[in-house]
């Protein structure tokens, strides 16, 4: 082999070293674009999936935020029906206790419904003695029916006629006037009481109105607002 054939077979061995060498760069080169593309797509994705994160985060924090919101407005709504009804109601209570007031004006009326009363508090104490309060207005009244409220009361109960005395030094507070309208009043009626005080029967017409317009509050709620008003 001569020179010019070993010069030959360098170069070949040259050209083919370099060859592969070009290959192998080529493949490196497309393998770490791979790599590249494969890892810039994952971070793209780890991205999207933050800001999908976030979103739903901040869609969540919207939609509380509304539920609150509606809740509160609900509420405040109840709140406002409610008061609405309570001030309703209230002033049914106010005009009935206006008109329990012009019950003392119709003298002989008012003395009937004394004399029940008394009778009706002697039949719940079923005491031989006890003591009466009316208001200053309603003695005259009170002292006029007194003897056949305690014919009936004996006759009722089977019993002996009780004694009543009425107080005479502390009174039933008054009809409330114009000038003191927020003051303590008693639209009428009596209270009896055991001789000892241990026993106290209150059937002032303000203490019967309470009790009739308490009994009768959920029919009256569900008469002005329906079945849920009471």
């Amino acid at each position: 082999m001569n020179d010019t054939d070993v010069a030959k077979q360098i170069q070949q061995m040259a050209r083919f070293i370099r060859q592969e060498a070009d290959e192998k760069a080529s493949e490196i080169s497309i393998s770490a674009e791979e790599e590249f593309n494969i890892e810039k797509l994952q971070l793209v994705e780890a991205e999207k999936k933050k800001i999908r994160q976030e979103y739903d985060r901040k869609q969540k924090q919207v939609e509380v935020r509304k539920k609150i919101e509606y809740s509160m407005q609900l509420n405040a709504s109840r709140i406002k029906v409610l008061q609405a009804q309570d001030d309703l109601v209230n002033k049914m209570k106010d005009d009935a206790m206006k008109e329990v007031l012009r019950v003392s004006h119709n003298h002989h009326e008012y003395k009937n419904i004394l004399k029940e009363l008394i009778v009706q508090s002697l039949l719940r104490l079923k005491e031989p003695a006890v003591l009466l309060r009316c208001r200053k207005e309603d003695h005259y009244h009170v002292e006029s029916v007194l003897h056949s409220a305690k014919h009936e009361y004996a006759s009722k109960a089977d019993v002996h006629e009780p004694e009543i005395l009425v107080d005479h030094n502390v009174y039933l507070p008054s009809a409330p006037s114009h000038d003191d309208g927020h003051g303590q009043f008693c639209s009428g009626g009596v209270v009896l009481a055991s001789r000892d005080g241990k026993i106290v029967f209150e059937n002032t017409l303000d203490a019967r109105l309470e009790v009739v317009f308490r009994k009768k509050l959920p029919e009256i709620r569900k008469l002005l607002f329906g079945q849920n008003g009471a």
